[in-house]
């Protein structure tokens, strides 16, 4: 035991991220726009409710779609005043805040409230206190003055649920690393999985105007941005003041908004719970469209800005990188899904298109003929074999979503992250390290960059078991075993730290992130809702030629379209035309009422 009085966790590595890496530039903190929704897309109420639907596929779609839902709805609630220090003025219903403040996402400063029009629900917004609703909207709706929720079976009151990051990073639902341990709660507790979600999807639309200092780049900005997905749910007074960490400003992250919209989706497939879904699309929405802003040169792609702007926080990242670029091109994917079945078709065109252009640029870009480069820089890590490239691709093989790119490639960048991360490190008796070079030197260019971390070495094994490499994944994942548990690693039992480095020194003990071996679990037994879903590439089926898209143009007029329906883009590059299939997916993830 005398390693664990080693750790250079009791050096100089105590803070999260506190290496001596530097930042190469400074960066801008983006003040948010407000996050409107299309007004002339409504939602039916009928549809909602088990109504009449008209969800079938017509003759050039693959698939059906679920009711539509609405959107927004239990989250609509007036925000509470909070007497703090800070002196902090928070935004009423009918008023806009003034100075330092804190919205809940739904107060009319920022956004307006939900409106009722004969039964239809649009995402249009008011700020009215008492919407007027339909009598069959009234009959199905459980109406309070300031709240407005879909009813919900008493069972799925669950509370309210919080789990630190670890013992020594001492914040709750640290939501970057809740994208790998969150397989543990859907397995084991998937109502509460759900709530921490929708506590996440109340975040993305709030605001909290305190200014915070940040510790790596000694700029200022504010608590929590409007669109962006907080880091955390907060440390001495949870839900209320969120972002405890402060070493970098979150809002400015590349990989929280994407987590968010691919657990949210894998949930919302897992599930098959509408209301769920309905809770957490304008959040969705809102993340997606948060992240435009770092599409600098629209290719597509979001880029990262020259410091540790995802979940490895001490290892620079520079332009497209694969980590980010991946779960980006994935949330494309996850949000046209959830866009289509929930019947915001404009929304997932949009999708749709930005996918098909960011994929052919991220491949240009990062492809180098066995796996994807660590990013387009020119540092000199820019080449490296990062050990979780295929972050995206694993949440897409575990949503029951169609892969990202070939199999080849897939299954090329596993074998190299097999061969050079698992294998060249003391025979692969110690995990996947995060970074290797491709000459078989591990990657040194930052504290995390020379780690292994046990989360992602399960996470890499998940992926390879969804990608038929068992065999891989098991030796894999039996590193982590090796140096945590056996008789001849390092005594980490009942306390699986974030990770080791060679030598086996560790980092943060009892921590969140090795829950990811129930992502091992999950690619064992998948649940039937996501084994049953199409394997076509709905992603592609909606790419017709433009002749038959002016054919069957006709005005969005609030009924349930087929994808027919709809004025359709011309094929792009690579795209090809699916043939129809001739059922309705009963049973899927894509539910077809017909």
């Amino acid at each position: 035991m005398s390693r664990l009085n080693n750790s250079y966790s009791q050096k100089n590595y105590a803070g999260k991220g506190n290496g001596s890496e530097r930042l190469s530039q400074s960066h801008v903190l983006h003040k948010t726009r407000s996050m409107d929704y299309d007004p002339d897309i409504p939602i039916s109420i009928e549809d909602i409710y088990g109504g009449s639907l008209n969800g079938c596929p017509g003759p050039n779609s693959d698939n059906s779609s679920l009711p539509a839902t609405s959107s927004t709805n239990n989250l609509h609630q007036s925000a509470a005043e909070e007497s703090t220090n800070a002196n902090v003025t928070v935004a009423k219903r009918r008023g806009a805040a003034t100075g330092n403040h804190v919205t809940d996402g739904y107060d009319a400063a920022t956004r307006d409230g939900l409106e009722f029009d004969e039964g239809q629900i649009h995402t249009r917004n008011t700020c009215k206190d008492e919407p007027v609703i339909s009598e069959e909207s009234n009959r199905q709706l459980s109406v309070h003055p300031k709240t407005l929720k879909y009813p919900r079976d008493v069972t799925d009151d669950v509370g309210r649920f919080l789990y630190l990051e670890g013992v020594e990073y001492i914040m709750w639902c640290t939501y970057d690393v809740h994208f790998y341990a969150s397989f543990a709660l859907l397995e084991l507790f998937p109502k509460i999985e759900l709530s921490i979600q929708r506590e996440f999807a109340k975040a993305v639309l709030s605001e909290d105007g305190r200014k915070v200092k940040f510790l790596m780049e000694g700029n200022w900005g504010i608590r929590k941005v409007r669109g962006a997905v907080p880091h955390d749910l907060g440390t001495h007074d949870p839900w209320h003041e969120m972002n405890a960490y402060n070493i970098h400003d979150t809002s400015q992250w590349k990989d929280l908004n994407p987590k968010f919209v691919l657990q949210v989706y894998r949930d919302f497939a897992a599930t098959r719970d509408l209301s769920f879904g309905a809770d957490v699309w304008p959040a969705v929405r809102a993340a997606m469209e948060y992240m435009e802003q770092f599409d600098r040169d629209h290719d597509g792609l979001i880029e990262n800005d020259g410091f540790p702007d995802q979940t490895y926080d001490a290892w620079t990242v520079h332009g497209i990188s694969a980590y980010c670029g991946c779960l980006w091109l994935a949330a494309l994917q996850a949000a046209a899904a959830m866009a289509h079945q929930l019947g915001d078709r404009p929304f997932a065109e949009k999708c749709k298109s930005k996918f098909c252009k960011a994929k052919l640029a991220f491949e240009e870009k990062l492809w180098n003929g066995s796996y994807f480069n660590y990013d387009s820089g020119s540092s000199s890590n820019s080449k490296s074999i990062q050990a979780d490239q295929l972050a995206g691709q694993w949440y897409m093989a575990s949503s029951g979503l169609p892969s990202l790119f070939d199999d080849y490639k897939i299954r090329s960048c596993l074998q190299k992250i097999y061969d050079f991360n698992v294998m060249k490190v003391k025979g692969g008796k110690m995990g996947a390290v995060n970074g290797m070079h491709h000459n078989g030197k591990v990657d040194e260019s930052c504290m995390q960059s020379r780690e292994i971390w046990t989360g992602v070495t399960y996470a890499v094994a998940a992926t390879m078991i969804l990608s038929g490499m068992e065999e891989q994944a098991f030796t894999t994942a039996e590193g982590i075993f090796t140096a945590g548990w056996s008789e001849e690693g390092y005594g980490y039992w009942f306390q699986s730290p974030e990770g080791w480095t060679t030598d086996g020194h560790f980092r943060s003990l009892v921590y969140m992130r090795p829950l990811a071996i129930w992502g091992m679990q999950w690619a064992l037994t998948m649940p039937k809702a996501i084994l049953d879903a199409p394997t076509i590439n709905f992603m592609d089926r909606l790419h017709v030629s433009s002749s038959s898209s002016s054919s069957s143009s006709s005005p969005y007029d609030g009924s349930r379209l087929s994808s027919h329906d709809m004025p359709m883009p011309g094929p792009g590059p690579g795209v090809r035309k699916i043939a129809t299939k001739s059922r309705c997916f009963e049973n899927s993830v894509f539910h077809c009422s017909c």
